[in-house]
């Protein structure tokens, strides 16, 4: 009887992390980090140029094609005082390319730094943008949970919430950095193929990857796949329950082409992905399947991956195969070329991978829930990896090194 993923304690998954082993700052060559190649239970180490060497040809390779933000707004009160909003996901319109061609008003879940000394009132901001001088308001409405219901209005109504953001918000790096955002950052904390505006995180696996090496796995004969899971501020949490039952895990916003899944269908139901949010997709579209056999009239909402819901199934399991055609019925019944849904999906201990085979993933902090995915992938031998990667001056984090595990 293996362990209920539940009650697995968070403080088994700690390591030491020396703030110098966080990689501050990029190489200046994506593509010359370190990768660490965990095979069968074997570490060995090369540079990320090499990657294409260790990916069989006919694989079928995913990535997420999410793009940062600038996410974060900052206005400051006639008192002084600077109140930092932090644009998490979209509520009014809910769809996020729509509410970035919104014009004159968008509502957005927001977390608000200095809280505090934001008691009443709309905060204002003037700005050019598009060469035109406008007004951003920004008013507080309900707080959820630790995130409060943003309405932002401006007085232009040639200017979208999407031209605002990228002459007036800020690229929301990762907490621990522990520095301002650079111009640099711009670039550097984007991947070379991010396409589709919606995340508050970059995918980092993703970072290491250039065209030269995106060439040479064409090349090898390997097929690159896109999908889309927009990364929350939820990314970050850490576990602050003894027990990973007390953990609620964010939802995530994913889109997955038609193409995509006859694609997967086509190697198997088997994939390489790259980054934990490619990971977190890929999963999740096996048991939207799975809840598609169960119910093929699902509804919209019904087709939410919930948080326990994999640990939930009963009798024998359908194959990947299986519950991806369910996926593409579906979308073909429906007359659409996209699934788009969410997801809550947490991958620990106990967790079978259905669909992932093999992953490309950077160091994550202890203590984290990207910790657990990976431990569940390697059959609970992270510390073989870890320890190797700390003895070996792997640098760690969004812009350290990356690795390359296949259980």
């Amino acid at each position: 009887m293996r362990q209920d993923p539940k009650h697995i304690r968070i403080s088994e998954f700690n390591y030491p992390l020396p703030d110098e082993r966080i990689a501050k700052f990029p190489l200046p060559v994506r593509d010359q980090s370190k990768l660490l190649v965990y095979r069968h239970g074997q570490v060995t180490e090369d540079q990320f140029t090499s990657l294409p060497d260790y990916v069989p040809a006919g694989s079928l390779m995913v990535f997420n094609n999410t793009k940062v933000i600038q996410a974060r707004l900052h206005f400051r009160k006639e008192t002084g005082a600077l109140i930092e909003v932090f644009c998490l996901e979209p509520i009014e319109p809910n769809d996020y390319v729509l509410n970035f061609q919104q014009t004159e008003h968008a509502a957005w879940l927001c977390m608000v730094g200095n809280l505090k000394k934001w008691k009443e009132g709309p905060l204002r901001r003037e700005m050019t943008v598009k060469g035109r001088p406008l007004t951003l308001t920004a008013e507080r409405g309900e707080c959820r949970g630790t995130s409060h219901w943003v309405d932002f209005h401006w007085d232009n109504p040639e200017v979208t919430f999407a031209d605002i953001l990228e002459v007036f918000g800020e690229l929301p790096i990762p907490p621990y950095l522990n520095r301002e955002t650079q111009e640099s950052d711009k670039e550097t904390y984007q991947t070379v193929y991010s396409k589709i505006k919606g995340s508050v995180a970059a995918p980092t696996a993703g970072l290491h990857f250039t065209p030269r090496v995106l060439d040479a796995l064409r090349t090898k004969g390997v097929d690159l796949e896109e999908l889309t899971l927009h990364v929350g501020a939820g990314t970050f949490r850490p576990v602050k329950s003894e027990e990973i039952e007390g953990h609620e895990m964010h939802t995530e916003y994913i889109s997955v082409s038609r193409g995509t899944i006859e694609k997967l269908i086509a190697h198997e139901g088997q994939a390489i992905a790259v980054g934990t949010t490619s990971v977190r997709t890929l999963e999740s579209l096996y048991h939207i399947g799975v809840t598609l056999l169960q119910n093929p009239d699902a509804t919209e909402e019904q087709l939410h991956v919930r948080q326990w819901q994999p640990y939930e199934m009963e009798g024998e399991a359908p194959t990947a195969v299986e519950a991806l055609t369910a996926v593409r019925d579906y979308l073909d019944r429906h007359g659409i070329e996209a699934l788009h849904t969410s997801t809550q999906i947490i991958i620990a201990p106990g967790y079978d991978y259905r669909i992932v085979r093999a992953m490309v993933t950077n160091f994550h902090q202890p203590q984290s829930t990207l910790l657990l995915l990976v431990s569940a992938f390697v059959h609970g031998d992270w510390h073989t990896i870890y320890d190797y990667a700390l003895a070996h001056d792997f640098r760690f984090l969004s812009y350290g090194d990356s690795s390359l595990l296949i259980p």
